[in-house]
């Protein structure tokens, strides 16, 4: 059964002062030190309209513009979004033996994912004219950039870094504790960290890219309100950073809203 990441942490946090106090005058080589992870909520700085059919599976900005990619056999897209309708400025629908995933421009290219067809479909960053694909040796999940990679999750615990190509350069194993961390999904790159969803989960881990240990939680519980939600309501999945203010957005599969938010430390 899997276990509630911010759980986890109070697990450990509390061993962590149990074999402290346990062992007081005493030196013990099997001491626990209390794991150095942030702890963060959110604040919510504005909302806008998000399109409740939109299973959002990839969220990005590209020069202040924001893009999304939408998932499901019949239903995925691309879109180019207006925020402040929720609507499509453009549109690339696929066809329906394609589940879209994750999606990001590197480069001249723009990169789409699908989820178990084992493609990876390249376009026009400027114009989204098709140019080709990959075959993909994974499945596709999220998906993001450091300027010099293109980084990507399979609902594992590793993440790939890969060539403009897609060529594998390195893979890292992401950890809580030295214990991998499963279900990572959406991707987005934020000053330096690897920001990922975990998939039925309402946080939000923070990644260090050099080792793949986990510096921070986002609690994210409670972002869209009961009475916004719908039987056809889905997980929290969508992180979007605008490199031109430094905002950051958060949505999730068939929700009503985007969120701006901050993150607020927890004490």
């Amino acid at each position: 059964m899997r276990t509630n990441i911010l759980f986890i942490l109070a697990v450990l946090l509390v061993l962590s002062c149990s074999n402290s106090n346990a062992g007081k005058g005493k030196s013990s080589d099997t001491a626990v030190e209390d794991p150095v992870i942030g702890l963060y909520g959110l604040e919510v700085v504005a909302e806008y309209p998000h399109d409740v059919t939109s299973y959002t599976q990839g969220l990005f900005f590209q020069d202040g513009q924001m893009y999304e990619s939408t998932g499901l056999n019949g239903k995925s897209t691309f879109r180019k979004v207006d925020m402040a309708t929720g609507k499509p400025l453009y549109r690339l629908d696929f066809d329906e033996k394609y589940f879209i995933e994750g999606s990001v421009i590197f480069g001249d290219n723009l990169y789409v994912l699908t989820w178990d067809t084992n493609m990876a479909f390249v376009y026009d960053a400027k114009t989204f004219s098709y140019k080709y694909a990959y075959n993909y040796p994974r499945e596709g999940w999220g998906i993001t950039t450091d300027g010099n990679s293109l980084i990507a999750s399979d609902g594992s615990s590793f993440l790939y870094f890969m060539d403009a190509d897609m060529k594998l350069e390195k893979k890292i194993q992401v950890t809580v504790d030295s214990k991998p961390l499963r279900w990572l999904n959406e991707l987005e790159y934020i000053d330096g960290k690897i920001w990922a969803n975990v998939y039925t989960y309402d946080e939000i881990v923070i990644i260090d890219p050099s080792n793949g240990k986990v510096e921070g939680v986002i609690d994210c519980r409670g972002l869209l309100p009961d009475e916004l939600r719908t039987y056809d309501t889905d997980v929290l999945n969508g992180i979007a950073y605008n490199p031109e203010d430094g905002k950051i957005y958060l949505t999730g599969k068939n929700w009503p809203k985007l969120y701006e938010v901050k993150l607020v430390e927890k004490k």
